[in-house]
């Protein structure tokens, strides 16, 4: 018998600033697509869809790499995987199968084919999965930024499991790793607030600029299609550009979009805020939201040109919908949709017939 005393687990404590800027970013999401409609036939709506997408899914992606383990995978991560964005997203997938079907389409359970924003779980997926054998290499975040460019230029490298934007948005994932190995976080906590303030004033000027120069050139960018370069989900060919210097566009968005995650985080609250806590439900958010914005993108009621409250209007009523989902009675009623456990899927015993040891979870182990 074992009479060693067991040791007690302590629990992790959360650091504010990660959760303020989890829970900022994931609600630019949800204004990103709330105000999609409106884009066709509003330059206001267009700069701000603009300048949310030059940076808010690489601040998700970034603080999703922070976050993810790098060594070799053990049981634990691995079940993680399942539960957290596996499970997810066949569940999520299904029901939009379905809603389809309902609203007079064929019932095609197809889940190659990612529904909307599901493209984010498969990506996840993979990223945590190839992240121990990338950082195996010298030089991780360059050789991840010339996969992301070369995928751009194969026209075989489609949505099709959401390959292309797990591809092209890989520099972003393993950005945030490297943010962790650097160990910025304990040397920004510690600045004083006077120093804070002049990395602050910096992060300021840039997203102040980059929102100036949005509407300024707006129709430079209606003919460049950088909406379109945003997404990371299509060739260059597909957008339209066959030009061999077709990658330096995507550089320069990579690069770009990762000095304005440095700059989002820098302006994050270092300390707890009101809307701190909602940073734990962003899957919530991210998977919920779009049940809700699926009206107004299908029925055409922000179709044609709007007066000109409807763009804040939206804004607002996209923060509340984040705020909504982010409740802990909206968790508890979708917890087995979003957070499934499914324990009755896992194998009990250690070991399979032939000898493979199969780990049980570490909180298991004695």
């Amino acid at each position: 018998m074992d009479t060693r005393p067991q040791a007690t687990p302590t629990k992790r404590r959360r650091v504010p600033l990660w959760d303020n800027a989890r829970w900022i970013a994931i609600t630019l999401v949800v204004i990103g697509h709330g105000i999609l409609p409106l884009i066709g036939e509003s330059n206001s709506a267009y700069s701000v869809y603009l300048f949310i997408y030059s940076f808010h899914v690489a601040v998700f992606v970034t603080v999703s790499g922070y976050f993810a383990k790098s060594g070799p995978p053990n049981s634990r991560a691995l079940r993680q995987i399942l539960t957290d964005i596996v499970f997810p997203y066949f569940i999520f997938e299904t029901i939009w199968s379905v809603i389809r079907w309902l609203l007079g389409g064929e019932l095609a359970l197809d889940f190659t084919t990612a529904s909307w924003t599901l493209w984010f779980l498969i990506a996840l997926a993979v990223w945590r999965i190839v992240l121990p054998y990338l950082v195996l290499l010298r030089y991780p975040l360059l050789i991840s930024i010339a996969i992301s460019i070369g995928a751009g230029y194969a026209e075989t490298i489609d949505s099709t499991l959401a390959l292309s934007r797990t591809l092209g948005m890989l520099p972003f994932f393993v950005f945030g790793w490297k943010l962790r190995q650097w160990q910025l976080t304990g040397r920004w906590l510690e600045l004083g607030r006077a120093v804070a303030w002049r990395w602050r004033a910096g992060a300021i000027l840039l997203f102040g600029t980059t929102l100036a120069v949005m509407p300024a050139a707006i129709e430079t960018w209606r003919d460049l299609k950088l909406r379109r370069f945003m997404l990371y989900d299509e060739s260059y060919e597909g957008i339209g550009y066959d030009e061999p210097w077709s990658g330096a566009i995507r550089l320069g968005l990579l690069l770009f979009a990762m000095l304005l995650t440095v700059a989002f985080l820098v302006l994050m609250p270092r300390s707890a805020q009101w809307f701190t806590p909602f940073g734990t439900a962003t899957l919530y958010i991210y998977l919920l939201h779009t049940f809700v914005l699926f009206p107004f993108r299908e029925t055409g009621v922000l179709a044609g040109q709007q007066p000109f409250w409807v763009l804040p209007a939206m804004i607002v009523f996209c923060v509340a919908i984040s705020i909504v989902l982010s409740l802990k009675p909206v968790r508890r009623v979708f917890r087995p949709l979003v957070e499934p456990r499914a324990r009755w899927l896992f194998r009990p015993e250690p070991s399979t017939a032939t000898g493979t040891i199969v780990l049980p979870p570490e909180g298991e182990r004695r």
